[in-house]
């Protein structure tokens, strides 16, 4: 039996600490034991078949479609004590044309061979989609009457797929990160060492999106074998009210909690405004990842929790991704978000991040225990201390390879390291990254990184907190070099006045930022940039949709 598998197994016979869910209309908790139970009878189900469909077995990949926590958890249970790969299918929205996203998720179920796809609330009404294109399917509620299961000591070992993350971006060409047994116990012990968790007193609360891996993995598995008490919303509850957040962490007593940098900004602003009372005191981590961290952002997080009694001391910046399971490297606990100013002309045109001013990025932590982490250059070369290069990783958290419509794909090098794409640098021991290396703007022989311009733009009067996108233009027939546009919402699109106000005002907060003007500055209404399933702007379809437009 996996280490993954034999963890959760101990954690199953918790009976004191448990998950709630149904938050706030209709709370309901159950011990991790109750959650395991229901996994072991839906497994026996699953193993059973059904007199038209063959029952799943040690390798079987199975793809979930449900938005409720308590129906996730022991599914997903139930298909890694069958000895299955759980894949978290991307999950349609009201916008959604369903037509493309049937035609997506085909692809997806074809590129991972999936045998079951199990269907949950709120999506059971999906149905008739999947038979029309017909994609085996169970409901998570019939998973049940074949008796139970003995977990088999047989079910997986290390090298074994537990998960097939979706990676964020274009599902037209859908990639699948395979997550083995031995990755996933490697990733979760990590974390939870540097995280000092405590079973006893830790109390984590989410509203973590269960298709992405900072859900699935940091915000359901986590507490799922290490029997921590939890307490989960869906996205939809937050985005609906994003006040719940906090009044959950104050009703629970929450310490753990985890959300990219707009969600705690979001936030900030509702604070700011709360009047009721609230109690932040308790939480000890506050997970800032996932995406670029702003500081300004976290700042005002902190000075808007303040007054509830959130310490500063409470924020932590991480670095993550899907291809390690979920950690990187953590920044060191009860120490804050630290920042490392630099000088940004030797950054843009020596690449080097020399102590100075005019960028200031923040550290990110030492490597996760097991993870390795060092910075190359283009030659090849592996770089010092405050080089900037390619950060490249090694250890045994790292996936040995993705899933592809054109088949398996290694990731890792001949000596074990995965490069990460993303350009960053070292500094007494600890990560710091500067962005992705594709969407590197280079004019004038300097490097200049987006989020730089979107934090400019992002700052301009009527443009929407958190949708402001700066994309690459190549030097071609219509300009001599590279240059780069500007693509912000606002819900002032439309007006032509307002919208030249709102073109003069970017570009001049951008030029201030970064000292280059950028070729356009496109004004969108509300919802029009393209965005991942997990909320995360896409700058490569960004470009596709200005160029396209008319």
């Amino acid at each position: 039996m996996s280490r993954f598998l034999d963890m959760l197994l101990t954690a199953a016979a918790c009976t004191d600490r448990g998950m709630t869910t149904g938050e706030p209309k209709a709370p309901v908790r159950r011990t991790w034991a109750e959650v395991h139970a229901t996994a072991r009878e839906m497994a026996a189900a699953l193993q059973a078949g059904t007199a038209d469909r063959p029952g799943i077995t040690r390798g079987s990949a199975v793809g979930v479609l449900a938005g409720e926590p308590a129906a996730i958890a022991p599914a997903a249970q139930a298909v890694w004590l069958s000895g299955g790969s759980v894949t978290m299918l991307h999950q349609p929205t009201p916008r959604t044309d369903l037509a493309a996203w049937a035609e997506d998720t085909v692809s997806v179920l074809k590129m991972i061979d999936a045998q079951l796809v199990l269907l949950g609330p709120p999506f059971d009404a999906l149905a008739p989609v999947l038979e029309e294109h017909s994609i085996a399917y169970r409901t998570i509620d019939s998973l049940s009457g074949a008796g139970s299961i003995t977990p088999d000591a047989a079910a997986a070992d290390e090298d074994d797929t537990a998960l097939l993350q979706l990676t964020s971006g274009s599902t037209a060409e859908p990639k699948a990160v395979r997550i083995t047994h031995g990755n996933l116990y490697s990733n979760i012990t990590a974390m939870a060492e540097v995280s000092r968790l405590d079973v006893e007193r830790d109390r984590m609360v989410s509203w973590l999106p269960l298709f992405h891996d900072m859900g699935m993995v940091g915000f359901m598995t986590v507490p799922m074998v290490k029997a921590l008490e939890l307490v989960t919303v869906t996205p939809a509850d937050f985005l609906g009210r994003p006040l719940l957040w906090a009044e959950l962490i104050s009703k629970y007593g929450g310490t753990i909690t985890a959300a990219p940098n707009f969600a705690y900004a979001v936030l900030a602003r509702q604070l700011t405004r709360a009047e009721g009372p609230l109690d932040l005191s308790t939480l000890r981590i506050a997970l800032n990842g996932a995406e670029p961290i702003d500081p300004a952002a976290v700042q005002a997080f902190v000075e808007a929790g303040a007054r509830f009694g959130l310490r500063p001391e409470a924020v932590l910046a991480a670095y993550g991704m899907a291809e390690t399971a979920l950690g990187v490297s953590f920044a060191p606990v009860e120490t804050g978000l630290a920042v490392d100013e630099i000088d940004a002309e030797q950054l843009e045109a020596h690449r080097r991040a020399v102590p100075g001013t005019g960028r200031a990025f923040p550290k990110l932590g030492p490597p996760l225990p097991g993870i390795e982490v060092r910075v190359v250059g283009d030659d090849g070369r592996v770089l010092g201390e405050r080089e900037v290069g390619v950060l490249q990783l090694r250890g045994s958290s790292v996936t040995p390879g993705y899933l592809t419509v054109d088949g398996p794909v290694a990731t890792q090098d001949a000596e074990g390291w995965f490069d990460t794409g993303d350009e960053g640098y070292l500094v007494d021991g600890q990560v710091v990254v500067c962005g992705r290396r594709k969407d590197v703007i280079i004019m004038g022989g300097r490097n200049i990184y987006p989020t730089d311009i979107e934090r400019a733009a992002g700052q301009a009067a009527d443009v929407r907190a958190g949708n402001a996108v700066a994309v690459r233009l190549s030097a071609g027939e219509d300009r001599h070099r590279e240059s780069f546009a500007v693509v912000v919402e606002s819900r002032r699109a439309g007006d032509a006045e307002a919208e030249a106000a709102i073109r003069k005002d970017v570009t001049s907060r951008v030029v201030s930022a970064v000292g280059v003007r950028p070729a356009e500055v496109v004004v969108l209404g509300p919802g029009s940039l393209p965005k991942t399933p997990s909320g995360k702007l896409r700058r490569a379809a960004t470009r596709e949709l200005i160029a396209n437009r008319s």
